[in-house]
């Protein structure tokens, strides 16, 4: 039994080897092909693009199913299929609403802004630790929190309490967190 744990057949390692040249180099030559938004973050698409990618890689290496012809066919319907909703989003303001997730405002100023925090499920404290990332000083110093398409969270801040913010940075940003 320990020893299924710890040794592997030569041609397995062999097959491992060959699965990983092929699949890493069907990678890189659709990244080429489709440019480098297929490992963005700023839609939800974008995230399940990439999430797919590294479980069919990872899995597709490891194992001999499927086989590598498939695992490469399958790459390509992932690309084509990003590429398809990145063109529908750029196309389509209606498909890009009902793809995309908007952006939520968390903070307004230095004020909590408790009811987008709650929709969101951020907490004061991941908030907090946001500021404490962006150094922010004092509270006064924050413009706005932004919890952004991608899951991150912005923090616009300023030194100068007369700093004013362009609100053309928070142009289709939610207000409210329904």
């Amino acid at each position: 039994m320990w020893k299924d744990w710890f040794v592997a057949p030569a041609r397995d390692y062999l097959f491992v080897a060959l699965s990983f040249i092929g699949i890493y180099a069907s990678i890189v030559v659709l990244t080429r092909l489709t440019g480098l938004r297929s490992f963005s973050k700023m839609s939800a698409p974008d995230f399940a693009m990439t999430v797919a990618v590294g479980s069919l890689f990872a899995g597709s290496i490891s194992n001999a199913s499927p086989p590598l012809p498939l695992a490469a066919f399958a790459l390509l319907c992932l690309f084509v299929g990003q590429w398809g909703f990145a063109a529908l989003r750029r196309q389509s303001r209606r498909a890009s609403d009902w793809i995309d997730n908007s952006p939520v405002l968390l903070m307004d100023g230095s004020h909590f802004l408790e009811a987008n925090m709650e929709a969101t499920n951020i907490t004061r404290a991941d908030i907090v630790a946001k500021l404490r990332e962006a150094n922010v000083l004092r509270l006064d110093q924050v413009r706005a929190v932004v919890f952004e398409t991608t899951g991150d969270i912005s923090v616009l801040h300023a030194s100068s309490s007369e700093s004013d913010l362009d609100s053309e940075l928070l142009d289709g940003v939610r207000r409210n967190g329904s």
